[in-house]
């Protein structure tokens, strides 16, 4: 079932991308993208995962062909080369093409939901078929919003191998000197946690391993000058990745079946931010907590007893 997208939004959303304003929302054109499909295929490389294990000053051994690339990595790989000329001021690609050209400037990553069904193996040629499968209009407390949901299914030809629906949330600019939203607090019942310390070299490198242009993820000047962040925005990928890497980092035998999260409120790297773990129905709960108390992200992960690969 698709996350409750107009809470979350409501709530504080994660900032994935910008756009130019158009004049007008036609949701009945928009629409004309359900079904639209994007087909990449990729024989997945060793470097992306050992450059991250690095980023995230993990110890594992060096990653080879045949190793399993552990969850949410894919995001590594099957990414999109958009040319400098197709590139908007923002640093990511202009609207149109495989996504319906939303015409809101503000993109938000609301959250995902996973199946791994089999792990994806490093020097596997796989390939990533997605899928737009609904494109919603509704009326939030800014103004106008759009949701699209995008299916991806990736594996070998003829197979599924991991599913992941992705909801995003596009919405107007906040008006100057609007309240902040009321935000929930995180809870203090955690079994096991982590403090991280978002310094703009993590955040670069987040963007370069994923191929992420938008300039409010490392751009100092651009982030707080022109869209008027504090700071660098964390990614909202990152932090779900910090969710599931404390969880290996627990429980490293373990593997990952399913997996949930949605985004809450908005990470920056003007201060520390903790993620943390406790046992719940049917999983692991996961959460990432601002220096305020502030929920930023929750989840739920699915686990199968298994070792690594």
């Amino acid at each position: 079932m698709p996350l409750p997208l107009l809470r979350l939004y409501a709530e504080g959303g994660m900032p994935i991308a910008g756009a130019e304003m158009g004049s007008g929302l036609d949701i009945a054109h928009l629409r004309q993208w359900i079904g639209s499909t994007e087909t990449r295929v990729e024989r997945l490389a060793a470097f992306p995962a050992n450059a991250l294990a690095a980023t995230l000053d993990r110890d594992d051994a060096e990653y080879h062909d045949g190793d399993a690339l552990p969850p949410l990595w894919h995001w590594l790989h099957f990414l999109s080369a958009t040319p400098l000329a197709g590139v908007g001021p923002d640093g990511h690609a202009a609207r149109g093409g495989f996504l319906p050209p939303v015409p809101l400037p503000r993109r938000m990553w609301a959250g995902s939901r996973f199946r791994f069904d089999e792990a994806l193996r490093i020097g596997a040629v796989l390939r990533k078929v997605s899928t737009v499968t609904r494109v919603e209009h509704k009326e939030g407390r800014t103004g106008d919003l759009v949701f699209v949901t995008v299916r991806h299914e990736i594996g070998p030809a003829g197979a599924v191998h991991v599913e992941e629906e992705h909801d995003i949330v596009y919405r107007a600019a906040a008006a100057p000197g609007a309240p902040a939203p009321t935000l929930a607090r995180a809870p203090e019942d955690s079994a096991f946690s982590r403090v991280i310390r978002p310094d703009p070299v993590l955040l670069f490198r987040y963007s370069a391993l994923t191929f992420n242009g938008h300039r409010i993820h490392y751009d100092q000047p651009y982030a707080t000058g022109v869209e008027g962040y504090p700071g660098l925005v964390v990614h909202g990928p990152l932090i779900a990745t910090l969710l599931l890497d404390l969880l290996r980092r627990e429980r490293p035998d373990t593997q990952v079946t399913g997996f949930r999260f949605r985004n809450l409120a908005t990470l920056y790297d003007t201060e520390a931010f903790s993620v943390h773990g406790a046992p719940g129905a049917g999983g692991v709960r996961l959460w990432a907590r601002r220096g305020d108390g502030a929920m930023a992200m929750e989840a739920t992960a699915e686990l199968a007893s298994s070792g690594r690969g």
